[in-house]
């Protein structure tokens, strides 16, 4: 069992503490069902970088499987770097988010490539509305909730609370035109190349 010492240890659901309990649970399962297992503990500073999990090899050269209590990514670079090696998730990535409270993580980023917060007081409309409105709001929302959940905050009445702050609420007259979504998560696979970081030939 294999954790990450970066995002899910932050958010309390991979990190060394998980790696400890979910191995303890494994051991007892497999022994109150009468089989034998080996179930080894490990963690590393992050799954998605290559030196760090190059420091992990000898320890899972000689393992059946690895339960990977990493991202999505960390498992995919778990299955490339070691493929003759069964990788498994044991956490069920779902968006970029972060914490409003202890133990809630709500979805922040929709990691679209052509951000807008520069425009809608650092508040993600693509992301935090249910409609992914670039203009808004829709009309349906009530008393600062919206429509579609009556939980969730209107992000367009606190974009437009955010604006009031800052004095630019004339800048929600400005008609944003459509989105170029080919540069978001439906274009897969997408790539960055940080140009000053890549070694030149």
């Amino acid at each position: 069992m294999l954790g990450c010492g970066s995002c899910v240890t932050i958010c309390h659901t991979g990190g060394e503490k998980q790696v400890t309990e979910l191995a303890a649970q494994l051991r007892l399962s497999a022994k109150l069902e009468g089989r034998q297992i080996e179930v080894r503990e490990d963690s590393t500073l992050r799954q998605c970088e290559w030196e760090f999990i190059d420091n992990i090899k000898d320890v899972i050269k000689d393992c059946d499987a690895v339960l990977s209590i990493a991202c999505g990514i960390g498992v995919q670079y778990m299955a490339e770097k070691f493929p003759r090696i069964r990788i498994f998730p044991g956490v069920n990535t779902t968006f970029m988010g972060g914490p409003i409270e202890q133990g809630v993580f709500w979805e922040r980023c929709g990691g679209c490539g052509n951000c807008i917060l520069g425009t809608t007081g650092g508040l993600c409309s693509v992301s935090r509305c249910a409609k992914s409105l670039l203009n808004g709001p829709c009309g349906g929302s009530q008393n600062g909730k919206c429509e579609v959940s009556q939980e969730t905050p209107c992000v367009w009445n606190q974009i437009y609370d955010q604006l009031d702050t800052q004095q630019l609420l004339s800048t929600m007259e400005n008609i944003v035109p459509p989105k170029d979504w080919t540069t978001g998560m439906e274009n897969h696979p997408r790539k960055m190349i940080l140009e000053h970081l890549v070694m030149k030939k």
